[in-house]
């Protein structure tokens, strides 16, 4: 069955002086400030799309990782998923870096490594966000 999520920014102003509210309409979990220089300088309080992305990507390959490693019969004890994305003003988002730490008992080094590249081609938001770089660090526990 499909979902849909939805999300809702007000903006007023232009870009450089203008500011804006994003609201997470569906959970209701919030509504968050968003200003150009949160963006392109020093967050100060507020958010942007990219951290808004950072959240939806590590959160998704969390997820993506955890049901992978459950398949293979090797589920997780713990993951824990930091997504830097990378803005550059004049060009966009120009990459992601995944970082996954896991404990993952009776798991080679190999097979984890495996699953997690696994995780980050299939991951739904890797998938959506094909067109920019994505790079993975990953480390297994003991």
């Amino acid at each position: 069955m499909a979902t849909t999520r939805t999300a809702t920014t007000q903006w007023q102003g232009p870009l450089m002086g203008g500011a804006g509210t994003v609201a997470l309409e569906s959970s209701g979990l919030g509504t968050y400030d968003v200003t150009w220089p949160s963006r392109a300088e020093e967050p100060n309080g507020r958010t942007s799309p990219e951290e808004l992305i950072a959240a939806a990507h590590s959160s998704c390959y969390s997820m993506a990782f955890s049901h992978g490693l459950a398949g293979a019969g090797t589920p997780p004890e713990s993951v824990e998923t930091r997504a830097d994305v990378t803005f550059q003003p004049g060009e966009g988002i120009t990459g992601i870096r995944l970082t996954v730490k896991a404990r993952v008992p009776g798991l080679s080094e190999d097979d984890f490594r495996k699953a997690a590249e696994g995780a980050k081609e299939n991951c739904p938001v890797s998938k959506a966000l094909g067109g920019v770089d994505i790079t993975l660090e990953a480390e297994l526990l003991s």
